[in-house]
């Protein structure tokens, strides 16, 4: 198709159906126009089909038809956005081939990484050194190219940099997402913006952890090799369009009419259990479970207190349970109903994977680059973490800080920086003998270190035991949600009104705390901590005091108020109480213990049998002197009715309060 016929066929359609929208946009001073590749393939199929093919010359001439459109407001510079792209064009990332180059793909997948926003010279403007004549010289490599010659004088050499025209632009590399990849290593693309794809909103949209669309023409990046031009390039999408598949809870556009039915959705005294049927109702009870999750998306209120402290508003939920109890299920499931959720598993999870790295740039600007992991690209969201105690010990250490502070702090190479890391995390972990034991403490079921287990606000156990008219149940359900009655599996809030739900409460209710729901908190927590005595275990520590409040501000939340009522008081100690009995109770006392659920080596009773044990050390020291026998240690310790005193003697030995001073005999430091 000749140029000039392509710009009056172009100008025929933007006449037709853009005018209005190029008035528009010139007199709110917008510097882009989006484009619906529908209506010109409606127009005209010769045009949308060279388009595809030949992109560079056809966007070229829109602009140009653009500029010839009468709209009584003098020039249009505007840059033509091309969107709704045939599927056909839709590519994965690694089947990117060089049949592409030259024409328009779609690409898909999250920003793995992303330069700072840089000037680029788009025009260059040189002067002859001889006859003194400007040439205009358009940029399009990555070193600025003179010309060849002066088409006045022929001289070509000498030239002189006089002028140019400057325009931001940012490189992006996009990765595929890992639902497309089936378990094989993701593949990337490099991506150009330039101009408005740059701007402010722009660039929130192209940080690293987002996902995008991004449509544009697929081009070749020629490779040096000492100096000369290697056989090789590499291959790069030169962007036109840029859309966010994942928007910010802040992007979700809440109409008039989805507002109305947030509130009356709040309003509804049966908003709680709806809250529960609509998290994954094709599984079967755990109606606490899912109650403590609904309770984790809508979150507490961050506070800053006037000290400068900082005390967090995100809920972490801890479930611990047997296999076959459908944790991972639910737990993707969530991610999956929030914007930028993600979910990870325990032994494909590294500290730099989960926090933050720092990476040699290779393709960008060069020198040292900031990659954001897992807990950064959620922030302000959730992260799902199954099988939490196969994470490597060092790697669990980089959660402290991010679990409590809410920030990732990194200094290596040139770069010292702290990343927000405002991220609600759902845990879940299996026990280390494949059941879980209620008569062992969470310590020696799972391998946590009790400074991370005492961080989480709530720990659950999913228990699978047989019980008929329950497992009756699950069996009906299953049946009935997969084949006959699969309506059973329809949550009860559409999966789109739950999100701009969540964000709706999010953005507009921060409740306070109201005086009489204080004093029921309060209450409920000295009631607690009266229990515990110098010999009685520790029932609640203040972290759950904390968690108390988070979770009844959630509650409110939930119900739009602008305080916390006595209510949503009662609501979280309920729950928290569930989460007590699941792993505090201590069966040797009959009393709840949170050392046992904070997973710490010495629980009250233990504490007791440690100081019986001591007693009948000194008294057999007595009558056999320093060296006791080990022996005779157990065998009184047994008639006194102490059970396993071997694993008693074991400890001690290991906190140093005892040692062996030969084989078979124990000393009291």
């Amino acid at each position: 198709m000749e140029h000039d016929d392509l710009i009056e066929r172009l100008t025929e359609f933007l006449s037709e159906f853009y005018k209005n929208d190029l008035i528009t946009a010139v007199s709110e001073g917008k510097k882009f126009l989006l484009i619906d590749f529908s209506l010109v393939d409606k127009f005209d199929i010769e045009l949308a089909d060279h388009l595809l093919e030949y992109p560079e010359d056809t966007i070229a001439a829109a602009a140009e038809a653009a500029k010839q459109i009468e709209t009584g407001m003098g020039d249009i510079d505007l840059r033509l956005r091309f969107v709704n792209i045939p599927e056909s064009r839709e590519i994965r990332i690694r089947n990117v081939r060089s049949e592409h180059i030259s024409k328009i793909v779609v690409i898909e997948g999250f920003v793995r990484r992303a330069s700072e926003i840089r000037p680029e010279v788009s025009e260059a403007i040189f002067q002859c050194a001889d006859c003194g004549n400007k040439i205009t010289v358009i940029q399009t490599e990555r070193i600025i190219r003179s010309p060849p010659d002066c088409d006045s004088c022929n001289n070509k050499r000498n030239f002189k940099l006089v002028d140019q025209k400057l325009y931001d632009a940012r490189w992006v590399t996009v990765e595929e997402a890992s639902e497309v990849t089936s378990g094989e290593r993701p593949s990337n693309i490099m991506v150009y913006l330039k101009e408005d794809l740059t701007s402010p909103k722009m660039h929130n949209k192209t940080d690293p952890g987002n996902r995008i669309k991004v449509v544009g023409v697929l081009k070749e990046l020629p490779k040096r090799f000492k100096g000369t031009r290697s056989r090789q390039m590499d291959i790069y999408v030169d962007a036109n369009s840029v859309e966010s598949i994942e928007s910010e809870w802040e992007e979700l556009e809440i109409s008039l009419e989805d507002e109305q039915s947030i509130i009356e959705l709040a309003n509804d005294p049966l908003i709680y259990q709806k809250l529960i049927q609509t998290i994954a109702p094709a599984l079967y009870g755990m109606d606490e479970v899912k109650e403590a999750i609904s309770m984790q998306l809508f979150g507490g209120v961050l506070k800053n207190l006037r000290d400068r402290t900082r005390v967090r508003g995100d809920i972490h939920l801890l479930l611990v349970g047997d296999p076959s109890t459908a944790k991972s299920s639910i737990m993707k499931v969530i991610t999956s109903l929030i914007p930028r959720g993600k979910y990870v598993s325990g032994k494909g999870v590294t500290a730099a994977g989960l926090t933050a790295t720092v990476t040699k740039d290779e393709d960008f600007l060069g020198g040292w680059i900031l990659e954001a992991g897992a807990l950064v690209m959620c922030n302000r969201s959730l992260i799902s973490i199954d099988e939490f105690e196969k994470i490597e010990k060092n790697d669990q250490v980089a959660l402290h800080e991010a679990m409590e502070q809410q920030s990732i702090s990194i200094a290596k190479a040139n770069i010292v920086a702290t990343l927000p890391a405002r991220t609600s995390i759902l845990a879940g972990a299996n026990p280390k003998l494949g059941r879980f034991d209620p008569y062992l403490p969470i310590k020696e079921q799972i391998d946590i270190p009790e400074t991370l287990l005492s961080r989480f606000d709530m720990k659950f156990a999913l228990r699978d035991l047989p019980t008929p008219d329950l497992d009756a149940k699950i069996a009906d359900h299953i049946m009935n949600t997969r084949f006959f009655h699969q309506e059973e599996a329809e949550p009860i809030i559409k999966v789109e009104l739950m999100r701009k739900y969540v964000a709706y409460a999010r953005k507009n209710c921060h409740p306070e705390m109201s005086a009489e729901a204080a004093q029921e908190l309060r209450d409920f927590y000295l009631t607690l901590r009266g229990r515990s005595g110098e010999d009685s275990p520790i029932a609640i520590t203040p972290r759950q005091y904390e968690a108390l409040i988070r979770l009844a501000e959630a509650s409110a939340k939930v119900q739009l108020r602008s305080t916390v009522s006595r209510e949503d008081s009662q609501r979280a100690i309920n729950l928290m109480k569930a989460s007590l009995r699941q792993f505090g109770f201590d069966p040797t006392t009959g009393k709840i213990d949170i050392d046992r659920a904070d997973g710490a080596k010495s629980t009250a009773s233990q504490r007791s049998r440690i100081r019986i044990l001591m007693d009948v050390i000194d008294d057999i020291g007595k009558r056999v002197g320093k060296d006791v026998p080990v022996e005779d240690i157990i065998k009184q310790a047994r008639e006194e009715g102490l059970d396993s005193p071997e694993e008693i003697l074991r400890k001690m030995l290991n906190e140093g309060l005892i040692f062996q001073p030969k084989q078979g005999y124990i000393n009291k430091l």
